[in-house]
This record gives structure tokens, sequence and C-alpha cells, in this order.
């Protein structure tokens, strides 16, 4: 096999350099590496130490502490490989980053599945998700807080279905309250359901990258799963089901109220939402970030904050969080403007 090295400047060597060698099998190698040695092109990228790879030979040459760093990477990459978890270039990085500020083991967080289906498995990609994840084990309500693009909806979506498939719950309800930025349902053509169902698009996407989708429309008729907007929920009592309530940054307190005292036996509520995102008109205050200050400390509710550092979707999107982040820190925010505007 040719010897895979560095491309380009080759890198500084000190003159008494540390070198590691690592055998890897060659069962192992081949996903270690990815497809045209693209996962090892990205350890190259996120790792200070110099590697070479020679058969199924991985050697390691730099300063002491640069070297270890690449021995618990490749030591934890080659155990995920090993458990089955196929990894990307994108799953390289995470691991390094994990490793470098300490938050946690990559082969515990990556190799957390949570359902799958037709080959393909949902999983913890970040240490806050996974906290996330096994929070929703633990606690009755949890809120996800986050940018978008932190999968808190998608998550908590995989952990319904699996609660569904473990019988652990009867029925998942899915619901949103009917809010949208900038734009009116009632301008929206036909009758009352062709006019919510575009609004709750994105809660029947997540479904049939869970379930086959020939199963949904069973499952919606016997009334297993029930997606709706939040008005829906009044005067209810629901026991034993998986209760998901999206976009909840759009809630007015007194909607977060009437949405969280609909919990009944055996059920088991997640409130997802983005504070940074809120479309309510005028100077309304958001239910979730009024539910975030009263009830936080009450036992078996659960917090979990997951930031542009969770982001998994295109990497741009990190970016873009937290070039508005930035951008509403030094100046006006939404609703000082709209309330200026308002003014003029």
């Amino acid at each position: 096999m040719v010897d895979r090295e560095r491309r380009g400047a080759p890198p500084f060597v000190p003159d008494d350099p540390a070198i590691s060698h690592i055998e890897v099998s060659p069962d192992v190698i081949v996903g270690l590496l990815g497809t045209g040695d693209v996962n090892l092109r990205a350890l190259e990228k996120a790792l200070a130490a110099d590697i070479h790879v020679r058969g199924n030979r991985v050697t390691l040459r730099g300063e002491p502490a640069e070297v270890a760093a690449a021995e618990r990477a490749l030591s934890e990459l080659i155990g995920l490989v090993q458990g089955g978890t196929p990894i990307t270039p994108a799953e390289v990085r995470r691991s390094v980053a994990m490793l470098n500020d300490g938050s946690g083991s990559p082969a515990e967080v990556l190799s957390l599945d949570i359902i799958s289906r037709r080959g393909k498995t949902i999983r913890p990609k970040t240490v806050n998700q996974k906290r996330y994840v096994d929070a929703i084990d633990r606690h009755t309500i949890v809120f996800g807080m986050g940018p978008a693009g932190t999968g808190k909806t998608y998550l908590a979506m995989a952990k319904a279905v699996a609660a569904l498939q473990a019988k652990a719950v009867n029925r998942i309800i899915l619901t949103r309250p009917a809010v949208e930025a900038g734009e009116r349902l009632g301008f929206l053509p036909g009758t009352l359901n062709d006019k919510i169902d575009p609004y709750l698009r994105p809660l029947y996407d997540a479904l049939h990258d869970m379930l086959d989708p020939e199963a949904i429309p069973k499952l919606m008729e016997a009334g297993t799963i029930e997606v709706a907007p939040l008005a829906y929920m009044r005067g209810r009592t629901l026991n034993d089901a998986f209760i998901i309530l999206d976009e909840a940054q759009n809630t007015t307190p007194e909607q977060m109220k009437m949405f969280l005292t609909r919990l009944g036996f055996g059920a088991k509520i997640v409130v997802t939402g983005d504070i940074t995102q809120i479309d309510l008109p005028g100077a309304n205050e958001s239910g979730l970030r009024e539910a975030a200050r009263i009830l936080d400390g009450i036992d078996d509710i659960y917090f979990a904050n997951l930031t542009s550092a969770d982001v998994v979707r295109h990497r741009l999107v990190a970016d873009i969080v937290d070039a508005y982040g930035k951008a509403e820190e030094s100046g006006p925010n939404r609703s000082q403007r709209r309330a200026q505007g308002g003014r003029r």
C-alpha cells in the first residue's frame, strides 16, 4: 500500500520528536481512514501530530503532548469502527473537539443508537445532545432550548418513536403554536386542515425519516400519532403519551401553562424552541422564556441548553448562528427595533 502522508509543505518536526506506532486490524483500517482517505485528511487537519499510514500501521510523530492527543483520538475512533459505528469527517472533527475540550468520550456519545430504520441510525452527535437524550430518559418534562440545527426536535421525535416501539407509551402527540415567521395562515388557500398541514410539515418530514411512510397514515387514523396545532390541546388530559411541543418560543405564557398542565399519568413531555427566533406579535412575552425562569429548579423538569457548537447541519449554519448572536449583542434586539419602528 502506498504510504499516505500529509500533502504540501512538511510540518514542523522537533529535533527529537515523540514517535508512536499503532497497528490497526485490516478490517478496521478502511473504516478508520474512510473512502478515498477522507477521514485521514480530516485527522490531519484536526491534529497537530504528523500522521503517516502504511498498510495497517499508523505512525504518529511530533511533540509528546501532540502525539498523546493523537493516540487518544485514534483510540476513540478505532473503538467506534470496531463497534459498528460508521465514521465520517464530521465525526472525526467532533471527536477531536470533544477530546480537546474534555467534554466527554466520543465513543460513548457517537455510539448511542436511538432508533434505526433501513440502515439509517439516529444518534446524538455531540456531548450536549447526548445529555439532552439522556435527560429525556430520566425526566418527565424536558425543555430543549437552542438555535436552529442543533437537533432539538429531531432527537425528541426519535425518542418518541423509540418509546412507542418499545410500548412505553400508547401514542405520540406532536404540536406547534400557530404563529408563523412573518406569515398568516388565513391567507393560505383551502380548508383549515389545508392551511394547517404545510405549517406542521416539518413534523411530518421527521416522522417519514423514522417510520415507514405507508405506516404513518394508519397510525394517524388510529390516533396513535397525532399532529395538531397547540390550540387543539386545550381541555385535554394526555395519559400514556409522548408529547412534543415544537417552536415553543412562539407560545404565550398562558399557552405554555395550558400545555404543561395537560400532563397525565404515564406521559412524557418534551418542549423545544429557540428564544432568539421569537415571532410573537407586538411585545408579547414568550411562554418558553417565562417557563425557563419560573420552572427552573423544579424536580423532574430538566432544561437542556444547546449551542452553536451542537449544530449538526451544514457547517455554515453554526457560523450564521454565531454571527447573528454577535450582532444582537452589539445592537438593539428585535423587540426593541419593533418598538422603535412603531414609534416612528
